[in-house]
């Protein structure tokens, strides 16, 4: 029995030496009736080399963007990995990387942890980062708690237009908080629309995606404006970062606080997670943040070094002070990014989004020039866009996977009333081979 350590010998002369006969008198407690009196509906033991040759033909059956030909985007990205990120993160320094707990014997991971959070604050045009998050959608529920602690307001104005998930994933955290969302729709131009939204003096933030669930561009500005007009914060949520690598900054634009999933800095999808949470804010609000910041310090001989600056959680400071539960920060994935921005620099990461933005307007022009199909928003883009579909979306998702071929995301999934509009993403890693064969594909 390679997995059960003890011997049948052996469990019996432990249970006789506990003055019981069997296992089951652990359990008289429990009613009988209560108890499950047969085995388990499982089929017999595998082998060992028989589990091994079940688990790869079950992994067989997984479609990933090595074996076909996706245009899925709508928070998961398929973008290129240099192949140095896993040499890197696989040396033993990082490999079992974890709250540096000890931070004089941990300057490596600090040292990393601060490169990361300066290249964030540059991207984002924000003056503070903290050293990671869950990812995106617990950041975003993060960065609402923070604007209520920040100025004590109870409202919260979301635009629809926000990732579903990450808007579920904030109801959630707010049920039992006293603290209400308001719902800004979405226009025809597939922008957030905020005429007739009341922002008033009781409204704590504004949150905007840009780009935005749809692949829409978002007036950040604007919103900013109309925020802080009533004293309220903006809060920018990107899903997709590369994208920063082309627009202009949240912090440019006003916002007040920025979070993003940092997926896309060189994580590769796996299937849904685990991701990278990115949290930036302004200095005046760095008390507020969740998490910790590491900062560099100098010792008595002028020698750096790097050192936890803040950690607002209640195992560091008193329970009533501390402004999240967040206990640690995404440390091997913080890791991957930050090899990747390293790697890839101001120029690269230009690059990649110019390629991103000039090959998904290639497929959303060729698209839209078919018989019955059409952009369902006006909106300039990046690398997402809505394709208007003659027949419903679910039904051209499902044909065209007989060819090998994702086609992107049916939306009636999340917005029940549009069953004829598929989201599809194109990164630098879709060739124009692909492109067109999507396109003749939908003909």
């Amino acid at each position: 029995m390679r997995y059960i350590p003890n011997s049948a010998e052996e469990r019996a002369k432990m249970l006789a030496e506990m003055g019981v006969q069997s296992i089951e008198d652990f359990f008289t407690s429990i009613p009988a009736h209560l108890r499950l009196n047969k085995p388990l509906n499982l089929p017999p033991a595998y082998a060992e080399s028989e589990l091994i040759k079940f688990f790869k033909n079950l992994a067989a059956r997984n479609a990933d963007p090595n074996s076909t030909t996706s245009f899925l985007g709508a928070g998961a990205y398929n973008h290129f990995r240099p192949v140095i990120i896993d040499t890197l993160i696989s040396r033993s320094e990082f490999y079992t990387t974890y709250t540096p707990y000890q931070p004089e014997i941990a300057q490596g991971t600090l040292q990393a942890i601060f490169e990361f959070q300066t290249m964030i604050c540059l991207l984002t045009g924000m003056e503070v980062a903290n050293a990671s998050m869950y990812d995106g959608s617990t950041a975003l529920a993060e960065a609402v708690l923070m604007a209520n602690r920040i100025n004590r307001r109870k409202k919260i104005i979301i635009s629809q237009a926000v990732h579903p998930e990450y808007r579920a994933v904030l109801e959630t955290y707010l049920k039992s908080t006293g603290l209400t969302l308001e719902t800004a729709a979405f226009s025809t131009t597939g922008q957030t629309s905020l005429d007739g939204v009341e922002v008033d003096d009781q409204t704590a933030a504004i949150i905007l995606q840009s780009p935005n669930f749809f692949g829409c561009v978002e007036d950040l500005a604007l919103a900013a404006e109309k925020a802080h007009k009533a004293g309220a914060l903006l809060i920018s949520a990107t899903t997709e970062p590369v994208s920063w690598g082309l627009l202009r900054s949240p912090g440019d634009c006003g916002a007040d606080i920025v979070v993003a999933e940092g997926q896309a800095f060189g994580i590769a999808p796996s299937y849904g997670g685990p991701y990278l949470g990115i949290f930036a804010s302004r200095t005046q609000y760095q008390r507020q943040m969740p998490g910790r910041l590491i900062g560099q310090a100098y010792d008595g001989e002028g020698n750096r070094g790097f050192v936890i600056t803040l950690a607002t959680r209640e195992q560091h400071i008193r329970r009533e002070k501390a402004s999240s539960n967040i206990c640690t920060n995404q440390g091997l994935f913080m890791l991957m990014a930050t090899i990747y921005l390293t790697t890839m620099g101001r120029r690269g990461l230009q690059e990649v989004a110019m390629q991103n933005l000039q090959k998904a307007s290639y497929a959303a022009q060729t698209i839209s020039a078919l018989d019955g199909y059409s952009l369902l928003f006006t909106a300039p883009l990046f690398n997402e866009f809505v394709v208007k579909t003659p027949h419903p979306a679910k039904e051209v998702a499902k044909k065209l996977l007989q060819s090998n071929i994702v086609a992107g995301l049916p939306l009636s999934q999340y917005y029940p009333d549009m069953t004829h509009a598929l989201l599809v993403c194109v990164t630098e890693q879709n060739t124009k081979a692909e492109i067109d064969a999507l396109v003749a594909a939908l003909q």
